[in-house]
C-alpha cells in the first residue's frame, strides 16, 4: 500500500470503508474513548475508529501499517491501569459494534462471541441455554469479553474455574500487519503444535486485536449456598481455607477475605450495605461460596463444614444465606469498595491489585498498612480472593487532592517486591503499573517479551508504551 500525503487522507479513506460511524473525529469522538477508569487526563486521538466486522478491522490494521499510525484496541474502559487509553495523534479502535453471540453449542459446552460483547450479555446468553459461563467482575455490565482476554480478567470464581485463560478454547485475531489467526478452536484437548492463543491473552492488545473467541460454558448451578464467617486472626482464616478446600473440593466457588479496617468503612460508611455478622473481637471476615448441583446433598455438605468450623473454634461469629437475597446481600459488603469515591464514604483515593502467596498476605497487610501511614501519612484497608492470592488495598490521605499515587506505588510494590509477589493480579499492566514490572519479572523474562513484540510488531503500532518500553 503506497504511503498516503496526510493522516487526514488516512482517515478519508477510512472513513470510505467504515462509514460515518465508524470513524469518529473532533467533537464526534466519545469521551469515554480517551481514556479508561485509570483516571489518566484524557487523550487526543486522531479519531475513534468503530469496525462492524473482521474484514474492518483488517482494513484499519493494515492501513495503520502502511502508514505508521498506532493503534489502541478498546472494549468497555473499565481498566485501572490506562492500558485502553490511547495516543496523542494515534487512533484508538474501539470493538464496541462487533458485539453478539454467534453460536452455543449445548453439546460441547462452548459458547462462540464477538470481542465486544458484554460479559454480562454472555451470562445471560449461557444462562438462557441452562448452562453457565463462570467469569464474573462488578463491571461486568459493562466490560467486554474483548478486554477481559487482552487483560486476562480473575473476578470473583478463580479459585473454581480459574482466570479468564483457563475458560478460552479458541480466538480469532488480527495481527498487526492485518494477517489474520483464525483460531477458533472447540476442543479441550488440542495439542497440534503452540497453542498460540495464549500469546494474546493477557498481552493487552501490544500483540494484535482479539475479534472473536469460544469460550468454555459449564453446567448451571443446580444450588449456591454462602456464609459469612468472623475469624479471629489469620491462622484462622488459614484453617478455614484448607477445611473448605477439603470438605467441598470443587464446589468452592468462591473465598472472599475482608480485613477488620475494610469491613468498618463497607457496612458502616456505605448506604445500603448492612453487617450480616458482627466483627468485634475478630480481625476478619469470611465469606464462603459453594456452587452445588443439588440443594438437599450440597446444601447438607455446605451446612456440615460450618458446623464443623464452629465446633473446632475456627470462627467466632456467622450466618448463613436463607435465600437469593442474602446472598446478594453477603456479597454487598465484598463490592462495598465500588463505592468507596464517594466524597460522604472514603472520597478520592489510590487502589491496588496485587497478589502474593496465601500464607503471606496478612505479613503483607500489615507491612504496608504501617509504611503507609508512617511514611505519607495516608490510611489503609484490605480485602480480596484470598483464596487464590490476590489482594486488593485501598490506600487514602485525607484530604489530599490528588492523592500521593507516585509515593504510595513505591511503598505498596516495593514490599511487593521483597515478598516474591506480584504487581499486578488481574487488572493488567498498563502505563500505571510499567515502571514496577521489573519488581515481578526477572531480566530474561523482559527480554523475552520485548522480542516477542518485536517479532510480531516490528513496527510498534500495537498499543505501544504499555507493558514495558523499549526493543530487544
Amino acid at each position: 500500500m503506497a504511503p498516503l500525503a496526510t493522516k487526514a487522507d488516512l482517515l478519508a479513506e477510512l472513513r470510505g470503508v467504515l462509514g460515518p460511524a465508524g470513524c469518529l473525529q473532533g467533537a464526534d469522538m466519545p469521551a469515554r474513548n480517551r481514556t479508561d477508569w485509570s483516571f489518566l487526563p484524557p487523550a487526543d486521538p486522531l479519531a475513534v475508529l468503530r469496525p462492524a466486522s473482521t474484514s474492518e478491522v483488517v482494513a484499519i490494521l493494515r492501513h495503520c501499517h502502511a502508514q505508521g499510525i498506532q493503534v489502541t484496541p478498546q472494549g468497555g474502559m473499565t481498566g485501572l491501569c490506562g492500558g485502553a487509553r490511547p495516543l496523542d495523534g494515534g487512533v484508538a479502535l474501539s470493538l464496541e459494534r462487533m458485539s453478539g453471540v454467534e453460536a452455543i453449542d449445548p453439546h460441547g459446552m462452548t459458547m462462540t462471541v464477538l470481542a465486544g460483547t458484554p460479559l454480562e450479555t454472555i451470562q445471560k446468553a449461557a444462562a438462557e441455554q441452562g448452562l453457565f459461563f463462570p467469569l464474573d467482575l462488578g463491571a461486568r455490565g459493562s466490560c467486554t469479553i474483548g478486554g477481559n482476554i487482552a487483560t486476562n480478567a480473575g473476578g470473583n470464581r478463580v479459585i473454581r474455574y480459574g482466570m479468564t485463560r483457563d475458560l478460552v478454547l479458541g480466538l480469532e485475531v488480527v495481527l498487526p500487519d492485518g494477517t489474520v489467526l483464525p483460531m477458533l478452536n472447540k476442543m479441550i484437548k488440542n495439542n497440534a503444535g503452540y497453542d498460540l492463543k495464549q500469546l494474546f491473552i493477557g498481552a493487552e492488545g501490544t500483540l494484535g486485536v482479539v475479534t472473536r473467541a469460544v469460550l468454555r460454558l459449564y453446567p448451571q448451578p443446580g444450588c449456591t449456598s454462602a456464609a459469612l464467617c468472623v475469624a479471629r486472626d489469620y491462622d484462622a482464616v488459614l484453617a478455614v481455607l484448607a477445611a473448605a478446600r477439603q470438605r467441598l473440593g470443587p464446589l468452592l466457588s468462591a473465598f472472599e477475605v475482608m480485613w477488620s479496617d475494610y469491613w468498618l468503612q463497607a457496612t458502616t460508611r456505605v448506604p445500603g450495605v448492612r453487617a450480616p455478622v458482627e466483627i468485634a473481637g475478630g480481625s476478619h471476615a469470611i465469606l464462603i461460596e459453594m456452587q452445588g448441583l443439588d440443594h438437599v446433598i450440597d446444601g447438607a455438605r455446605f451446612e456440615s463444614l460450618l458446623e464443623d468450623l464452629m465446633e473446632k473454634d475456627l470462627v467466632q461469629d456467622g450466618a448463613v444465606a436463607q435465600s437469593l437475597g442474602d446472598i446478594g446481600a453477603f456479597w454487598a459488603t465484598r463490592d462495598a469498595a465500588a463505592e468507596f469515591a464517594h466524597p460522604t464514604v472514603i472520597g478520592p483515593h489510590i487502589s491496588f491489585d496485587v497478589g502474593l502467596p496465601v500464607s503471606q498476605m496478612d505479613a503483607f497487610a500489615a507491612r504496608a498498612k504501617a509504611a503507609l501511614a508512617d511514611q505519607i501519612g495516608c490510611q489503609s484497608v484490605y480485602y480480596g480472593h484470598v483464596g487464590d492470592g490476590n489482594l486488593h488495598v485501598v490506600a487514602w490521605r485525607p484530604g489530599a487532592d490528588p492523592q500521593p499515587l507516585p509515593e504510595a506505588s513505591r511503598i505498596v510494590y516495593g514490599i511487593i517486591g521483597e515478598m516474591k509477589g506480584t504487581v499486578s493480579a488481574e487488572h493488567g499492566i498498563g502505563t500505571l503499573k510499567k515502571p514496577y514490572l521489573p519488581l515481578s519479572r526477572g531480566p530474561a523474562e523482559m527480554d523475552l517479551m520485548r522480542h516477542m513484540k518485536a517479532a510480531l510488531d516490528p513496527q510498534d503500532l500495537m498499543n505501544p508504551t504499555k507493558i514495558f518500553d523499549g526493543s530487544p
